[in-house]
């Protein structure tokens, strides 16, 4: 990895796009935004030149040209890896499988989530600049991660490991404060482990920053879910299936698709 922060940008943006060309007129908007300075054609040629270089020093003699690993295509440029997945490649594939086992009812989903999860190992391109390119990228991995974590946590909860949740739980509602899948998460492991009172505090925790902060109230959804609390519902309550797995009764009143199979 070069050292120099424009440089980093380029091969941050080829190598998430994943052996597909990358436009000239994407590299320059990553690296300038709208003031693209009037030699940015030979600057960006420059960085290009210079990854190449890193790439020689890395290959082995007998490896393949830097030519043939980024390659010059027409309008752009691509960065080629060779076999194997990237990072990211290899977190979204765990992840969709995890997913698709999460909603098909499979057991299985909670190791494919959590084996998924073990790939990030702090903020995405943490020691990259960012320019509006790999911002939008940043983002849009750190959403799918969210929403791992989320089908993740939902996982266990299914199988009747709120207790061990809740540490977790509450750090997260604590991070993101007016997420209400977290809170969500958070209320039922409460009421499992039969801490029904908190449960509910945290729904008004909730309802009063949405209010002050936004001023909306909770999703319908949220407030169903509240409302089977304070009624004692006994479709909160989890159940042992016939093969020994214990599993929350169906709740499908309506509640967010990332936690309607857990209560």
């Amino acid at each position: 990895m070069p050292s120099a922060g424009k440089p980093r940008q380029v091969l941050s943006l080829l190598a998430l796009r994943g052996e597909r060309v990358v436009q000239v007129s994407t590299l320059m908007e990553e690296l300038w935004g709208d003031r693209i300075p009037r030699s940015a054609s030979t600057t960006l040629q420059t960085y290009v030149l210079q990854l190449r270089n890193k790439i020689a020093a890395a290959q082995p003699r007998e490896g393949r040209s830097p030519k043939d690993l980024l390659v010059t295509c027409f309008g752009g440029y691509m960065l080629k890896r060779g076999s194997g997945r990237s990072d990211v490649e290899e977190f979204e594939a765990e992840a969709t499988a995890g997913i698709a086992a999460h909603e098909a009812g499979d057991p299985r989903a909670l190791t494919t989530l959590e084996r998924a999860l073990r790939l990030w190992r702090g903020p995405a391109l943490v020691d990259v600049p960012h320019g509006r390119i790999l911002q939008r990228e940043v983002m849009s991995m750190e959403h799918l991660r969210m929403s791992v974590l989320e089908q993740r946590i939902d996982a266990a909860l299914r199988l009747g490991r709120q207790a061990a949740l809740l540490p977790e739980l509450s750090v997260l509602v604590a991070e993101h404060p007016m997420h209400e899948g977290f809170r969500a998460q958070l209320m039922l492991a409460l009421y499992r482990t039969g801490n029904v009172s908190r449960a509910l505090e945290e729904f008004q925790r909730l309802r009063a920053k949405l209010v002050e902060e936004l001023g909306i109230e909770p999703s319908a959804r949220l407030r169903r879910l509240h409302l089977a609390m304070l009624a004692g519902d006994p479709t909160l309550d989890l159940v042992t299936d016939g093969g020994g797995v214990i599993r929350p009764r169906p709740y499908g009143a309506g509640l967010p698709e990332s936690f309607s199979t857990t209560v």
